[in-house]
């Protein structure tokens, strides 16, 4: 099976039909980062109380350090240091991520698991001590395969937190790549934990599941969602979202259908994020060589959803995030060709005009933007594809 679906030839023929519409920028303050160089796979998140964090990876695939800085009094900290190894798996789009809740953090990276290609370990380490020291790394999955497991989504949930990850138990085959030929199927797994990371109950989601897209979750008022690419007996590709309500997992429901059938993983994950059980979601698709960004509102926990609404410009690449900023608007980011963009979209189908947060590189190793609520503000961070180091800016929501 092909891995990774080549999109540019496509996304070329398109270009000449994008939108002309003039980009009107609010005003970016660019914040000295705290990465080091080189620096990528950034990751933000704004904990219970506000606060915001950035992770990162800093340093090379073959002596990797997992860092993280806290943004206060309207800089960032001087970074600590969360683990470094020199057997890590380090990729574009399958980044380590963090979540605190109240005086827990736990933070999760990836670790090869063998000789086999895409065979690495989810390890998680926690801190009790507000990030000053690190616990001995666990792996989060007990199957003992080496296999792929990766594309996490970690959100604090309760005394402890919510997490979900693809999991490749089910391809492993024993002395073969399960990336050629015939495998197994990728299965969507999650889990809660307690304070320092260890599994209170786990359940598989989903038992087929596109291999390599990016996981999403939100805790709604009826409890955790994951939205993930899923992935059918034809090979449609489209969002599919699973709840947790009254203690059991629903079966996968469409957030809508594309009907992007593809023979190979786009490598283009959705984002979620909720207030209450108001859900919104935000995804790529190229059903019928149409490249799209999508935004789907629920007002019910993601039980339904309304008619999705198109926020890109016509050649769009996707890597979005998503962020709510009250219960009828949220702010959508995505790639539009090399320029990151942003925009308000609102439940009633309106949206703001796009601008432009900055721009970076259609390659891998520009990666997938970040944003987050900072107060009244909304920050964003991204890897500069020329100075291969990570680059953070401030924009005001009231200026969008």
């Amino acid at each position: 099976m092909t891995r990774f679906l080549i999109l540019l030839p496509a996304l070329t023929l398109l270009a000449g039909c994008a939108n002309k519409q003039r980009d009107e920028s609010p005003f970016a303050i660019s914040i000295q980062s705290p990465a080091g160089s080189p620096s990528a796979e950034p990751y933000l998140i704004t904990d219970p109380s506000g606060d915001v964090y950035m992770s990162w990876i800093e340093g090379t695939r073959e002596d990797a350090t997992f860092k993280f800085a806290r943004f206060e009094g309207g800089k960032w900290s001087s970074p600590a240091t969360i683990g470094s190894g020199n057997d890590w798996f380090v990729n574009w789009a399958d980044y380590p991520m963090m979540a605190i809740n109240n005086s827990a953090f736990i933070a999760h990276f990836l670790q090869k698991s063998g000789e086999v290609p895409y065979a690495y370990n989810v390890k998680l380490t926690s801190s009790g001590d507000m990030g000053s020291t690190w616990s001995q790394p666990a792996v989060l999955h007990d199957d003992g395969k080496q296999a792929e497991h990766g594309f996490v989504s970690l959100l604090p949930y309760k005394d402890g937190f919510f997490i979900a990850w693809l999991d490749g138990r089910n391809t492993a085959m024993e002395g073969m790549d399960h990336h050629e030929g015939h495998h197994g199927q990728m299965s969507l797994r999650a889990a809660v934990l307690d304070g320092k990371g260890i599994k209170a109950s786990e359940w598989e989601l989903d038992d087929r599941t596109c291999d390599c897209c990016q996981t999403s979750a939100a805790i709604t008022d009826n409890g955790p969602i994951v939205v993930y690419r899923d992935r059918s007996d034809d090979e449609v590709r489209d969002m599919s979202i699973v709840r947790l309500v009254n203690g059991e997992w629903t079966k996968p429901a469409s957030v809508f259908n594309d009907n992007w059938k593809i023979a190979g993983c786009p490598v283009n994950g959705p984002r979620a994020a909720s207030i209450g059980n108001d859900l919104v979601v935000a995804w790529f698709s190229m059903a019928g060589n149409q490249p799209i960004v999508n935004v789907g509102f629920s007002s019910d926990g993601g039980e339904t959803f309304g008619a999705p609404i198109r926020v890109d410009e016509g050649h769009a690449i996707g890597r979005v995030d998503i962020v709510v900023v009250n219960r009828e608007t949220a702010v959508v980011s995505w790639m539009e060709g090399t320029s990151i963009k942003a925009r308000s979209v609102g439940r009633d189908g309106k949206a703001g005009t796009p601008f432009m947060v900055a721009t970076s590189s259609e390659s891998r190793s520009s990666g997938f933007p970040q944003m987050t609520v900072l107060g009244d503000d909304l920050l964003f961070a991204w890897t500069d594809d020329k100075e291969k180091t990570v680059k953070t800016a401030r924009i005001s929501v009231k200026s969008l």
